[in-house]
Order: C-alpha cells, then structure tokens, then sequence
C-alpha cells in the first residue's frame, strides 16, 4: 500500500505513510497476487485514511442502544454505522440483541487483577457498550499446483469479512473531537500560572501610558477640562455624605471617590500659581479647594481603619488602594512640591508609591522568566524572534519590599526603566498568547490508541440494565454542507447536553426546614407574568428552534391539496349512492337468509318430535275407503293424538272417497278449484 512511514498505525500498518503505491499495469505483465494485493490495499487504504481524517471515529447514523424487550441484562442495538478511528467502516445492518451480562463476565475474566466471581455480585456499576471492527477469513479454496518450494498445505481462505462484535469496557473513553483550548493549554501552561501572569500584566499596562507622561514632561500641569470638575463636584459630595468607617463594600467604593476626587485636586496642583488663579476664576466650584483636601484627609483616616485583607482580597487591586490612600496624604492632604512625578501620576489617576514600584520590579522579573520558561517548553512557536527579544530586555533591579516611606520619590531615569522594560514585556505576553491561540486554527492529527466506537453508557444494577444513555457518545458530521450550518452550535448543545443528559434520574425531594423558629421561604416573584425558565433543557430547546445567523430556516411541513374535475366527483357521488343501495339490498338478502335458516331449523325438528306409528297411522287412512264420518272421526282422533304429543303445526290429513249419507246417492265431492 505504502513506502515505509513514520510511527506505527491501525493493524501494524505505518500512522503516516510516507506515500501510497499503486500497481501499474501493462501488456505483457505477469500478474501475481502481489500486484492484485497491492491494488485492493491501496484502494482500502485511501478509504480508510479519508474515513479517519476527513470524517473522524464515531457514530455516524443510528446505532441506537435501547433496553431489551425483557428485563435483565440485555439491551437493543438498532441498525446503523460508525467509523472506527482507523477509518474501518462498521455497518450494522440488522438489530442486535446484546447480552450486557455476558460481555460484563468476559471482561472480569480478561482483566488482570479481577476476580472471575458472578459479576451480579457488584453494586451499581457504569459500563460503555462498545462495537469493535474485526475481519475474517472464509471462502476456503484449494489451490492450484505451483512451482513455489513451500505451497500451501490444503484449503486457502479466498475471501476476507468485514464484521464487527461488541464489547463491554470500563465507562472512560477518550474523545477524539478536537478542541482548541486543549493545544492552547498545552503551549500556555498551567492556567492559574497563566491568570496570575495575565493579572500582572494587565496592571502594568494601565500605568504604561501614564508613566511615559509623568517621566517624560516632568514640568508641565495636567490639563484640567470640563470633566475634570464634574468629576470635582460629583465625588465632593458623595464623600461629603459618607459616614463612619465603612463595610467592605463601602470601602470600595469611597476608595474610588477618593482616586477620582485626588486626581481633579491633583491636576489643579500641577498648575502654577498664575494657572491656579485662572482656573478659580473660570470655575467657581474650585473656590472650595481646601475643603476638598480636608475632605479626602477625612476619607482616607476612615478607609485606613479597615482591613485592607477583607476589603481587596486580590493582591494587584490591594496594593494599587494602598497607594491611592498613601499618595493622597502624602501628596494632596499636605502638599509636596518635590515630587513632580508623583503628582502627574496621581493626577492621571494612577498613583504609585515605593511600595507599588518595587512591586512592579518583582513583575517584571516573573513575566520576563515565565516567558522564558514556555518559550524554551514549547515547540513550534511561529514567532521566530520572540525568545532573543525577551532575553534581552533590561529589567530594573529588583527590591525586596519596603514598608511606606513618603520620602521615597522616583526619578526619571528610574522610571524610564521601569516604562521601557514593562512596555516590551507585557507586549511580549501579548505576542505569545496571540501565537498560541492562531495556532489552535490547526487542528492536529489525533492518535489511534483504541479502536472501539463507544454506543452507550450503561448503567447495572447487578445483573440488570436499569438505564440506556447514548446522549454524549461521539458523532461524525455526514452530509458535509447539509450539516455544516450546525457548527456553531455544536458545542453549545453538547455543552447542554452534558448537563441534562447521562445525569442521575431527577428525584423531587421537599425543601428542608429548621427544626424551629419561622420557616425560610422565598417569596414566588412574577407569578402573574409570563414565565420563563432558563435550565439547561429550556436553554438547549430555543437553542435548537431558533434559527443561527445565516443558517436556514426550516422547511414547513405542507400537506399536498389536489383539484378533482367536476365529472369525476359527479362520479363519485353517484358511486356512493350506489354502493348504499347495495348494501341496503345486501342487508335485506341476509335477514330472508336468517329466517330461512329458523324456519329449516323448526321443520327439522318437528319431524324428528313426530312418532313413528303417526306416520304409519296416517298411511292406513289414506289407503281404506272408510265412511266421511269415519274418516273425519278418524283425522280428529289423530289431530288430538299429535297435538298433544307436539304443539306444532302439521299438514292436513287427506281425505278418502265417501258417499254422501244426506243426498242418498253416491257422488264426490268437488276439490278445491273444480265445478259441482
């Protein structure tokens, strides 16, 4: 199929041939099995390479695992297919019923270190339901005579079937889905290091631009404009109301007020007198200068009565409010002129005192060595320069420390430094964190360590299956442009998915209440609104209704609705009258057929119930020639006989010759329909 390649893949093949070869025929060449071998496994193999990197392993359609029919520990897998992770296709073509407790019993008996017990010995236990890709040879042949040294001994299998069986592994599998932060964080690192080094980076950054400024024009004011006296009067006055020593929230907003209110103050500072006076004139409100420094004294005596610890938990934040309260007494509340800088930086609202600065020195330390560290781990770094430039940044030397000192002022060359090594640095981590994150756009070619296609997880209760979720298993993208319109919310519904799928079965449990005392409950806010709830399961059905930007709106199901001429449904119609007339008629044959039936049914019983020496009895008076009174006596006598024996009705007697005894001469009597 292929040269030699680099790395051992599916089935001992190489993972990456280095190429694909292919027979080439021509006349007059011996074809051997070698050259026909070589052709089906090219042909397989660019199959399977496609499969595994074009469409990746897993579930592409049904497969669908559900409980047996029966309870125990069987389950259903319908019919489907997936792709293995060596590109094998699996096709299940009919439905499968799988013995989970068998498969359970084999895979204790496989796996080292695990009793061969009954497996229903365990508790509740979680498997995945796995299908494995497997060949077999048949089609055993017996092969012709060669001129080869060692033929083969008897039947040779000339064919090779694909097929498949399933297996019952422990429930943890890898996911082959590639997502990018899983490279990112494998070139960023730790990702609380990284936070820790975004934090301090972010930090310098907001000082950059304001330390280039107060180092650069160390004798010219900061303007002060229109919103520098909003700015004035607003915090003025909120300050002013503000009362005793405040609570932690409190404290970070009076913090605040004071950064703001210090910098109009401080920015008026930067004027010289003339500049001062100018501004008093145009603006009334600055008549209460002094006020204002009285003021933030009073703000800052409170905020230095709580504890910083409870009011800051995060270090960067902590010290950055230290040095807004610091500054303002050293720099505001009572004024310093030798200190340019640190007015120009308060004035801008970015005040840094000794303590802050050799903070900023320890930073710049451990952004420089961290990024040293990643640069010399990771591999592959697009940014060719980017490890000599951090290398060679001058650092100001670091100090342990301090503790507040109000006599400790910066100089320009120390803060030019400073400006210079932050400015380089932080764009460095900015450029490395830039690199990363493109490259992430690359997705890897992932490693085939097992080739088993998850189907579901399942879940035993001894020797039962008591639940079937197939929610969270992989799924290959078939269809290309018909599904490519469901990216972009792929991952949101498999986010959702996770969350309300393959979770414990929800049980309502009524809310706890305290033993005494009043009972805690939440007032039902909206009752009378419409209600709208945002679980995972709401959240991922208007996910799945509401169309994406640019995607398609589902097509609407319409019924097909057909025109019928006006002969054919004059046709109809009389069809339909028709086919009542018949049944009516139909109706009536079968209630004349019923009766029919009866009356058949009481002839034959009649002539069942009739004695036998009255039909004997009735052949005697037919044949004698007795009187008519004879006669007559006679067919009564036999009247009453049978109609006391049966009360059925019977056929009249026959009635023989007689003379007429009135008349005195012999003559018949006329029949019914003849003429005396």
């Amino acid at each position: 199929m292929s040269t030699t390649g680099c790395g051992c893949g599916c089935g001992g093949a190489p993972a990456f041939p280095a190429a694909f070869v292919r027979p080439r025929f021509f006349s007059g060449q011996l074809l051997t099995e070698d050259d026909l071998t070589l052709l089906t496994d090219y042909v397989a193999g660019k199959d399977r390479l496609h499969n595994r990197m074009l469409s990746g392993p897993g579930v592409v359609c049904g497969l669908e695992v559900t409980c047996g029919s029966c309870t125990g520990g069987t389950v259903l897998v319908h019919p489907g297919h997936a792709l293995d992770c060596c590109g094998n296709d699996i096709v299940l073509s009919c439905k499968e019923k799988v013995d989970v407790q068998a498969l359970v019993r084999e895979l204790r008996v496989s796996s080292p270190g695990v009793g061969c017990g009954d497996p229903c010995d365990d508790d509740q236990r979680h498997f995945g339901l796995f299908v494995r890709y497997e060949e077999s040879m048949t089609g055993a042949v017996t092969p012709f005579a060669t001129e080869e040294p060692c033929p083969s001994p008897g039947c040779v299998p000339s064919r090779v079937e694909e097929g498949f069986r399933f297996v019952v592994k422990c429930d943890t599998t890898d996911d082959h889905r590639y997502n990018p932060a899983t490279k990112l964080l494998a070139q960023i690192g730790d990702k609380d290091a990284y936070e820790h080094i975004r934090l301090l980076s972010a930090r310098l950054g907001r000082y950059l631009d304001p330390m280039a400024v107060a180092g650069g024009s160390s004798t010219r004011p900061i303007r002060f404009d229109d919103a520098d006296l909003v700015r004035y009067r607003d915090n003025l006055a909120l300050l002013q109301a503000a009362g005793d020593t405040p609570q932690p929230p409190e404290a970070r907003q009076q913090t605040e007020y004071v950064r703001a209110l210090a910098a109009s103050v401080a920015r008026y500072d930067t004027y010289d007198e003339a500049g001062q006076q100018e501004l008093r004139g145009r603006h009334e409100e600055l008549g209460s200068i002094d006020t204002a420094r009285e003021v933030l004294g009073a703000a800052c005596a409170r905020l230095a009565e709580t504890d910083p610890r409870e009011v800051w938990p995060e270090l960067a934040h902590r010290q950055i409010a230290l040095a807004v309260v610091a500054e303002v007494k050293n720099r505001l509340v009572t004024l310093d002129p030798d200190a340019p800088i640190e007015l120009r930086l308060l004035a801008q609202g970015t005040p840094l005192d000794n303590v802050l600065e050799a903070e900023f020195r320890a930073d710049l330390v451990r952004i420089r060595e961290w990024l040293l560290g990643r640069l010399d781990r990771v591999a592959g770094v697009a940014d060719c320069k980017l490890h000599d430039e951090v290398r060679t940044v001058a650092i100001p030397q670091p100090l342990p420390i301090p503790e507040p000192d109000r006599m400790q002022r910066l100089t320009v060359a120390d803060l030019g430094l400073l400006t210079d090594a932050a400015g380089k640095l932080t764009t460095s981590v900015l450029r490395f964190v830039t690199d990363a994150a493109c490259s992430t756009l690359n997705p890897p070619c992932a490693d085939c360590a097992d080739n088993d296609v998850l189907l579901a997880h399942l879940e035993l209760d001894g020797c039962d299956v008591v639940r079937v979720c197939s929610a969270t298993r992989e799924q290959v993208l078939p269809g290309g442009s018909a599904y490519g319109e469901w990216l972009p919310k792929l991952y949101q519904l498999r986010h959702f998915a996770e969350q309300i799928c393959c979770q414990p079965t929800p049980v309502h449990r009524p809310p706890s209440v305290p033993a005494t005392g009043p009972i805690p409950r939440p007032y039902v806010p909206r009752l009378l609104e419409k209600w709208r709830s945002r679980s995972p399961l709401e959240r991922m059905w208007e996910l799945l209704v509401t169309p994406a930007p640019g995607e398609t709106v589902p097509k609407p199901v319409r019924e097909q609705v057909y025109t019928v001429p006006a002969e054919v449904t004059d046709s109809l119609q009389e069809m339909n009258a028709l086919r009542g007339q018949v049944s009516d008629l139909v109706a009536t044959v079968e209630a004349l057929r019923g009766q029919l039936d009866t009356a058949r049914e009481q002839v034959t019983q009649v002539r069942d119930e009739l004695p036998d020496r009255l039909s004997d009895r009735l052949s005697e008076l037919e044949s004698a020639p007795d009187p008519e009174a004879s006669a007559e006596a006679g067919a009564a006598d036999a009247a009453d006989s049978a109609e006391e024996q049966v009360e059925k009705p019977k056929p009249p007697p026959r009635r023989g010759r007689s003379s007429s005894a009135r008349g005195g001469g012999s003559a018949r009597k006329p029949r019914s329909g003849e003429t005396s």
